[in-house]
C-alpha cells in the first residue's frame, strides 16, 4: 500500500495558530505529512530557517505523522524528491485564493503529478498573518493567543535583542 503524502509548505516566519490548525486537520487526511519551511525571498525573515524548524518541532511533536524539514528550491522539485501526491495550501480569504490559483496553476504545469489541496482556515484564524503578528509583537501587543507558547516566547526574545542591538 502507497502511503499518501503530503507537503504543507510555508515560510512560517512565525508559525501561527492558524498555521498549526492547518497541518492538524492535513495530518488526519494524509498518512504523513511533511511540514517544510522555505525561505521567501520576497519577505525578510525574523527568524532564521532553523529557528522555524525548531519551534515546529516543538509544536507539532504530538503529531507522529508530521515531520519538519526545510528546502530552498521549487516546491514541485521537493515534491517529487519526496514522493508526495499532494501539496496542502490553507485559505483564509478569497484574496489568499487569487494567489495560490497562480501558484497552483504553474506548480501543475512543473508537475502534474500532484494534486493541490485547500484546506479553508478555522473562522477564528481568518485575520491572522505571521506579518500581523509580527508587527503586533514588535510594538509588544499580546499575541498569545494567536501563537504557540513557545513561539510567543521567541517573539518577544527576538524584538528585545533587536531594541537592544538598536
Amino acid at each position: 500500500m502507497n502511503d499518501r503524502l503530503a507537503i504543507c509548505p510555508g515560510s512560517f516566519d512565525p508559525i501561527t495558530f492558524g498555521h498549526l490548525d492547518i497541518i492538524q486537520r492535513a495530518a488526519k487526511v494524509f498518512d504523513h505529512v511533511i511540514v517544510a519551511v522555505f525561505n521567501n525571498q520576497s519577505k525578510s525573515p525574523l527568524f532564521t530557517v532553523e529557528e522555524r524548524m525548531a519551534m515546529l518541532e516543538l509544536v507539532t511533536a504530538d503529531m507522529p505523522n508530521v515531520s519538519i524539514d526545510s528546502h530552498g528550491g521549487l516546491l514541485v522539485d521537493y515534491a517529487r524528491e519526496k514522493g508526495a501526491q499532494a501539496i496542502v495550501r490553507g485559505l483564509r480569504a478569497v484574496s489568499d485564493f487569487e494567489y495560490e490559483l497562480q501558484i497552483t496553476s504553474m506548480n501543475r504545469k512543473l508537475n502534474e503529478d500532484v494534486e493541490t489541496f485547500f484546506i479553508m482556515t478555522n473562522n477564528q484564524y481568518s485575520f491572522l498573518s505571521s506579518s500581523m503578528v509580527k508587527e503586533v509583537a514588535k510594538y509588544k501587543g499580546n499575541v498569545s493567543d494567536l501563537v504557540p507558547q513557545v513561539v510567543d516566547k521567541a517573539l518577544k526574545e527576538k524584538f528585545t535583542e533587536q531594541q537592544e542591538n538598536s
